[in-house]
């Protein structure tokens, strides 16, 4: 075995994290690691890197058995880890960053970067990465970066490689290119620990399993011997996301809450599309179909539009997200550590930030009002642990994203029209029916309406009351009551995804809506 971990404990204030975790992973095998925000994922890489130090238990690496690491114990020791933030440095070319720290030394101590160059080729090549060792790193796609940081860890031939959440932040083809890059790895003999949420990449790549909730290790086995329903109902035992049959086509028919007709946006249009009072209306489509470009379009952040759009019946024009604000449109980006939640900004601000001053009065803040609307808004929202004075960065990615929808449903919010950009990307199961019950309860409210986006055909069953399917920025077909079906959804997008068409280019004059 490459690496066994036993009894593994860790606690913080009194609660475990970590409960007597036993894990092993073989040399040559993929090891997937699953559980719902909070089960102690993260807990046990901090571990197994030395940036935590256990309770109890032991971990063993390769021959060496210890009760803890430091940092750069466990480095000598064989484990590299990659987490989901990238460590490089877009200035310096691709080698520069595979040696940084440890550059080759030439006579005189001059650093070796033709050398440095040459090795890192090497590296890449192992990985079937063509990428040039030159090239700056800021000119790179967020997967090639991905394979540059694999390549800083393969530098050092480590034992171990944990990689937390890895696709995160990549597209569907960079996605199935690691996949493909990993699978060579593990035929060299690499042990890899995969963190992820996604049951499709686990039962693609991966050769074992393991469920951690609570701190305890409840699922361990051989992917040959499992269906994706078993992994979900142990992530999430009460059964995984409820699938919502609430279909209402009738609602399209009433007042609208927002919209459309020939609406524009750069990667996107022409769109006629309506969101009656009352309805949640789902956007799917795959990579590069509009989906984004469609909401951010709306909101007022993509640049130039054109077309109609009307919010209640009123004429709208989009060109800001103040602006929007202020009619009562509200949009909760997919990329939420980049666009919606402040890290290091406690719980209370994160939530209350846009409404501070109707809470209080002019340059005065009314401290008792914002914790109790906090309070409030976190009894909403389950939201765990319900500190207001917590930074968000302590928050588990499914409470983090609980922080930006629990934003638009605070007491002092207007909001009456939710954009949702991808609402539950990265984030588990069971944290996934918490944030479909809070937009439910958000748009059965008199006047609201919720707009989404997914790539996932679940969430658009579990949400939708219908569904609009795009394809290169086009409408490929809109789905209701009884059409709307997974097959149905993947059907319109792949049917329509590899036309030639592509959106007619914006005006240069007349934009937005009139």
């Amino acid at each position: 075995m490459s690496i066994v971990i036993q009894g593994l404990t860790k606690a913080f204030g009194g609660a475990r994290a970590l409960d007597g975790v036993d894990l092993d992973v073989a040399d040559g095998e993929i090891h997937a690691l699953l559980g719902p925000n909070g089960s102690g994922k993260s807990t046990l890489i901090g571990c197994l890197s030395g940036r935590l130090k256990p309770d109890l238990g032991s971990m063993t690496i390769g021959t060496e058995s210890v009760a803890h690491f430091s940092p750069r114990e466990a480095f000598a020791a064989g484990t590299a880890v990659i987490y989901q933030h990238f460590t490089l440095v877009g200035s310096l070319s691709v080698a520069d960053n595979v040696f940084l720290g440890a550059e080759l030394r030439a006579a005189g101590g001059r650093i070796d970067r033709a050398r440095q160059v040459s090795v890192t080729r090497e590296i890449l090549g192992r990985i079937g990465a063509r990428l040039d060792p030159r090239t700056p790193v800021r000119s790179l796609s967020v997967g090639e970066k991905q394979l540059v940081e694999i390549a800083k860890a393969l530098r050092h031939d480590p034992q171990l490689l944990v990689l937390d959440e890895p696709t995160a932040a990549l597209s569907e083809l960079e996605a199935r290119a690691l996949g493909q890059q990993l699978r060579g790895l593990r035929a060299s003999g690499l042990a890899i620990l995969y963190v992820t949420h996604l049951l499709s990449e686990v039962f693609q790549i991966a050769d074992r399993v393991t469920v951690l909730r609570d701190g305890r290790a409840v699922l361990h086995r051989e992917i040959a011997d499992l269906a994706p329903r078993d992994v979900i109902a142990a992530i999430a035992p009460r059964g995984g996301v409820e699938v919502a049959r609430r279909r209402a086509p009738h609602l399209a028919d009433g007042p609208a809450a927002v919209s459309l007709s020939g609406f524009r946006a750069p990667g996107v249009g022409p769109i006629d599309l309506t969101v009656a009072q009352g309805e949640c209306v789902g956007v799917f489509g795959l990579l590069g179909s509009g989906r984004t470009e469609l909401l951010e379009g709306i909101y007022g952040i993509r640049g130039e539009t054109a077309g109609e759009v009307a919010l209640s019946g009123a004429p709208f024009r989009p060109r800001s997200a103040s602006a929007s604000l202020k009619q009562g449109l509200a949009l909760v980006p997919a990329e939420r550590g980049r666009q919606s939640v402040f890290a290091a900004m406690s719980a209370l601000d994160n939530v209350l930030l846009p409404f501070f001053a109707r809470i209080g009065r002019r340059w005065w803040r009314s401290r008792r009002r914002e914790r109790r609307q906090f309070a409030d808004t976190a009894a909403l929202l389950a939201l765990d642990p319900p500190s207001p004075a917590a930074p968000a960065a302590t928050f588990s990615g499914g409470n983090q994203q609980k922080l930006a929808v629990g934003r638009w449903l605070t007491a002092s919010s207007r909001a009456q029209m939710l954009l949702l950009d991808d609402p539950t990307q990265g984030i588990d199961v069971g944290a996934r029916a918490d944030l479909y019950a809070l937009v439910r309860q958000f748009v059965r409210e008199p006047g609201r309406g919720v707009l989404f986006s997914s790539s996932d055909p679940e969430e658009v069953m579990a949400l939708a009351d219908r569904a609009l399917v795009l394809a290169r920025g086009h409408v490929a077909g809109e789905l209701r009551g009884d059409e709307l079906s997974p097959q149905a959804l993947l059907d319109l997008a792949h049917g329509h995804a590899g036309g030639d068409s592509a959106p007619p280019s914006l005006p240069t004059t007349d934009r937005g809506a009139q």
